[in-house]
């Protein structure tokens, strides 16, 4: 699908115009307070709130959540001229060491030693890649226990303000479990304990997966075609019971309901047969396999989610969508409202 007839999907192809202030800088006062536009398969789109959910869902439904964990990944070093440099925590690389995004990255050099701002722990330069990329070998001090007591919370780019204390929480599911995303599954950051129990009274099942979301979720596309594009491949695990539940809610007339595009791509990947790591692409056109709905936030322009939430909706009524959205001020992108969309 293409806004060129017959040509291969482009960048161009999947975007829209956003004004910086419908970016929102501060989640909202309470979770459950934002706003939900939805999206049925036919008909009109609805303006909701989030509370409303649960009038959105049924019994036999099957609800998943991803339960990985943000880190604590942004981290403040020194090198011995004095000159400071952050480092954005990736993924492991090896004993104690991390790949690590660098900035600046241009006068670094491989053996070079960073400094921490307690100085009771460094970090060597082991290695350095293009875009700002390398891998540092903690000493003193292990990297976990670094980020948990000198990291920062790495709020995505577009949210121009510092972290503070309340990010800690709020930057954060409520079910978050297992350690290792840099940025949050934002759709998840709308449920409440009192919301999950309410889902659970109403008959909805619920299931837990984990992907690890990683730097790649932020990357605009390049401009051309597509069909080459490749996104950055990141950790994820589907239990066996949440598959087979998953199935059986299917098998009984549910629907699988997937609470953001990290959901969408850890059980569309496993469904494909892949495990332990996916770089799976999603954009129109695309053949879904293990979800029905989507429970997701407003994406960025010309970006891999709004691909995938455009296969999931189609193109057109995805742009038409946040066309709209933008007319009724609805707050867009990891702090904003939320879209629940039924599969086109």
């Amino acid at each position: 699908m293409s806004g060129r007839e017959g040509a291969p999907a482009a960048a161009s192809d999947f975007d829209f115009h956003l004004p910086e202030d419908l970016i929102a800088q501060e989640p909202s006062p309470e979770r459950t307070g934002s706003r939900l536009l939805h999206l049925p398969a036919r008909g009109a789109a609805r303006h909701l709130r989030f509370t409303d959910l649960p009038e959105l869902l049924r019994a036999g439904d099957f609800l998943v959540l991803n339960e990985t964990r943000v880190l604590q990944a942004r981290l403040a070093l020194h090198r011995a001229t004095g000159g400071a440099v952050e480092a954005l925590l990736v993924r492991p690389a090896g004993p104690e060491t991390w790949t690590a995004l660098l900035r600046p990255a241009k006068r670094l050099r491989v053996g070079e030693t960073l400094t921490g701002s307690g100085g009771s722990w460094s970090a060597r330069v082991a290695a350095l890649r293009d875009g700002g990329e390398g891998e540092l070998r903690f000493e003193g001090a292990l990297p976990e226990s670094v980020m948990e007591s000198e990291g920062s919370v790495p709020l995505p780019p577009y949210v121009r303000r510092a972290p503070d204390a309340r990010d800690r929480e709020r930057y954060q599911t409520v079910y978050a479990r297992v350690p290792g995303a840099i940025a949050a599954p934002t759709a998840g950051l709308h449920f409440d304990d009192a919301l999950l129990s309410a889902l659970r009274e109403r008959g909805v099942g619920t299931g837990r997966v984990v992907l690890h979301v990683g730097p790649g979720t932020f990357r605009p596309l390049p401009d051309g075609a597509l069909e080459s594009h490749r996104l950055d491949a990141e950790r994820f695990e589907v239990p066996d019971p949440v598959r087979e539940e998953a199935a059986a809610a299917r098998a009984a007339g549910g629907r699988v309901v997937a609470v953001g595009t990290t959901v969408v791509r850890a059980l569309e990947a496993d469904a494909a047969g892949g495990s332990g790591e996916t770089d799976l692409f999603i954009r129109p056109p695309y053949r879904f396999r293990a979800v029905d709905c989507l429970l997701t936030n407003f994406h960025l322009p010309r970006s891999s989610l709004l691909c995938l939430v455009s296969a999931f909706a189609g193109r057109d009524r995805i742009l038409d969508a946040y066309r709209t959205a933008v007319r009724e001020r609805y707050r867009f992108y990891s702090y904003g409202d939320a879209t629940f969309l039924e599969r086109a």
